[in-house]
């Protein structure tokens, strides 16, 4: 026995192709009323079936394309997402740079004042050290022509001049 309607289908028409066609007729035959009554019933018990088959079929693909939709819409917004968090990681990395350059180049001109500062202070000190070197420089020779002059009024000294000694080194 036949399992689809269109086999079903083929073998009504087949059966009327068959059929003996009436003398005076060509468009009209004669076929087993039965078996044309068969069949018909039997197209009409398959085909609620088909028809219910053809039905979940449809909402299957209708099913199908309402998850693609879905799942293509979900795809398309964390596609959205992600691209807005790589932006927006792009600025705070512009932003980090930016702000690091600037802290870089205040360090750097802070570094600057500070050698700069350090390099006056070291100027300043040295100076000041070479004015109380040189001022005690002037006290010892000052105190040395003071050592030397109370040497020679206290005590004459004649056979050293002679003797081409000179008396303002001791």
């Amino acid at each position: 026995m036949p399992n689809s309607v269109l086999e079903l289908v083929d073998m009504l028409y087949n059966l009327i192709s068959d059929a003996w066609g009436l003398p005076l007729g060509a468009e009209k035959c004669v076929i087993k009323r039965d078996q044309v009554l068969d069949l018909l019933d039997e197209i009409k018990a398959q085909l609620p079936v088909e028809i219910g088959e053809a039905k979940r079929l449809v909402s299957a693909r209708a099913d199908y394309i309402a998850n693609a939709k879905q799942e293509a819409e979900s795809i398309r917004r964390a596609a959205e997402e992600q691209a807005k968090r790589l932006v927006d990681e792009q600025i705070i990395v512009r932003t980090a740079r930016t702000k690091a350059n600037e802290i870089i180049a205040r360090a750097e001109e802070r570094s600057k004042e500070l050698r700069k500062m350090a390099n006056d202070y070291v100027e300043d000190t040295l100076k000041r050290t070479e004015e109380a070197i040189n001022e005690a420089l002037s006290e010892v020779r000052q105190s040395r022509v003071n050592f030397r002059n109370a040497i020679s009024a206290t005590r004459p000294a004649p056979h050293a001049v002679e003797q081409g000694e000179n008396t303002d080194e001791v």
